[in-house]
């Protein structure tokens, strides 16, 4: 622990650590044998979201300083394991925590028998701590062993109805994250190879652009984005979204921005020193195919959850976009955080309530779904406002955070060479452009609704599947109103590098 961090944070950090970490894991280690899962699973999703909100507004005043750092067992680094909590981390613990009680109180109306529910319930809690874990990790083995906590939670959960589609995508998606998961951990062992610490901290205290270096990042940075479905890497995502319970398919947006979350913590920690022009260029020119193939493939996609998933390849590839402006300006990157944070909520409501719709009908195929969105006013609207979030328009979260990316990107750019200040222009085309898109996929999503004909509800579903998409998606709109207590968390957050 550092002399100047605050002895309130370390406590709270323990406190949290307890309660986001221990709790869920050991809850579903016994959950096995509950009869009654769900009963405990939502109060422990109540509870981290209250004590990450609580950590977040204790921190708020207190994160100038550097970041938390607290050995487990009270052993410090480069013997033990450190947990590691900067403005960067808690931000991505309070998403976590709200998709997670989303997700739960989602998930109490879409599950419905015993059986379900005590094969739902461990996983789901094994995946929310594992993503929690993941977020505060402060060492790369340990990292690799989150990794393969909330991906093979995940793939569980994929496949979790049992059906030919669902176990299809989970083995493409178990395919894709092992790949990517012994791609990291060989990176990993390549820097412990050379420094003999795998420590954060300390190896961004010793790492340099050396050669060894440089293929640890292509190595670790290349599975991450394996596993971000980052463009064209992105094979397993639409059919584990097509196949995936719409509570899980809310969560695995979460898990991919988690992906993004790691990617950034690793550059901004060890890899900062390599980034060049030329790796700029690269980035820029696969965000703009992220955003040109994703958008395409969503408006030819037949079925609803597919559409979704395809918004995300999309999506993701604003995140590519934004690396660029990391190595033109990497004091830029609270706006790259402020991004994801508002696509997780945006995407999550999107996904849910699309499940909410398949559910009432049945399917979710597009040509047939008019009746239903006729007669669920809620759920139409839930998707439309985590639409207009994802394409950015006025007084949104989206909005807000393509707007900064912008700027970040203008001015990196006016102090650089001719061809950065030429790709800038380009990409400023493609996030205009990557909007319009947007626009043109949402509007099939809800247009059916507004258009003549009958109306008919389907089966019935439970108040949490319409409440829940709806309330992320006010949370991702409201994010563009009230977003800068976030902001000024991250802009103060001086133990992120």
């Amino acid at each position: 622990m550092n002399a100047a961090t605050p002895e309130s944070l370390v406590f709270a950090t323990g406190a949290l650590a307890a309660v986001s970490l221990g709790l869920p894991l050991i809850a579903s280690a016994w959950a096995w044998q509950a009869r009654r899962i769900g009963l405990l699973g939502l109060p422990l999703a109540i509870l981290g979201l209250l004590a990450t909100l609580g950590l977040f507004l204790d921190a708020v005043p207190e994160m100038d300083g550097p970041a938390v750092r607290v050995g487990l067992g009270g052993w410090e680094a480069p013997l033990g394991v450190t947990l590691h909590l900067d403005g960067l981390a808690l931000a991505m613990l309070l998403l976590n925590a709200l998709v997670a009680l989303a997700g739960s109180l989602y998930a109490r109306g879409y599950i419905h028998s015993a059986a379900g529910e005590r094969q739902f319930w461990p996983l789901w809690l094994w995946l929310w701590g594992g993503l929690n874990l993941l977020v505060l990790s402060g060492d790369a083995f340990n990292l690799y062993i989150t990794l393969e906590i909330a991906s093979l939670s995940a793939v569980a959960l994929v496949a979790l109805t049992g059906d030919t589609d669902a176990v299809t995508g989970a083995m493409r998606y178990l395919l894709i994250n092992l790949l990517g998961s012994l791609s990291f951990l060989l990176g990993a062992a390549l820097l412990y190879g050379e420094f003999g610490v795998l420590d954060l901290t300390l190896l961004g205290e010793l790492a340099g652009d050396g050669p060894t270096e440089r293929m640890a990042a292509a190595l670790m940075l290349g599975g991450l984005l394996m596993k971000a479905a980052v463009f064209p890497l992105h094979v397993w995502l639409a059919t584990a979204h097509a196949s995936a319970p719409a509570p899980v398919s809310g969560m695995l947006s979460g898990m991919v921005v988690a992906m993004f979350y790691l990617i950034l913590r690793l550059w901004l920690l060890i890899f900062a020193p390599l980034g060049t022009p030329a790796l700029a260029v690269l980035l820029g020119l696969l965000g703009s195919a992220a955003l040109l193939w994703g958008s395409l493939q969503a408006l030819r996609a037949p079925r609803l959850k597919i559409v979704a998933a395809y918004s995300t390849v999309a999506q993701m590839g604003y995140i590519a976009l934004a690396f660029p402006i990391l190595i033109l300006q990497p004091a830029a990157w609270p706006v790259v955080v402020f991004f994801a944070f508002a696509h997780g909520l945006a995407k999550a409501a999107v996904l849910m309530g699309a499940g909410t719709l398949q559910k009432a009908a049945g399917h979710d195929r597009m040509n047939a779904l008019g009746p239903v969105l006729r007669a669920r006013g809620r759920t139409v609207f839930a998707l439309g406002l985590g639409g207009i979030s994802l394409m950015g328009l006025p007084l949104t979260g989206g909005f807000l955070a393509k707007y900064l990316l912008l700027e970040a990107g203008l001015h990196g750019a006016a102090e650089t060479t001719a061809i950065m200040q030429i790709w800038t222009a380009l990409w400023v085309v493609m996030v205009a452009l990557g909007s319009l898109l947007a626009t043109a996929y949402i509007l099939r999503m809800v247009a059916p609704a507004f258009a003549r004909g009958e109306r008919d509800p389907g089966v019935p579903v439970s108040a949490g599947m319409e409440w829940m998409p709806l309330a992320l998606a006010v949370g991702a709109a409201a994010m563009g109103l009230a977003g800068a207590p976030l902001m000024h968390l991250l802009e103060h957050t001086a133990g992120v590098s």
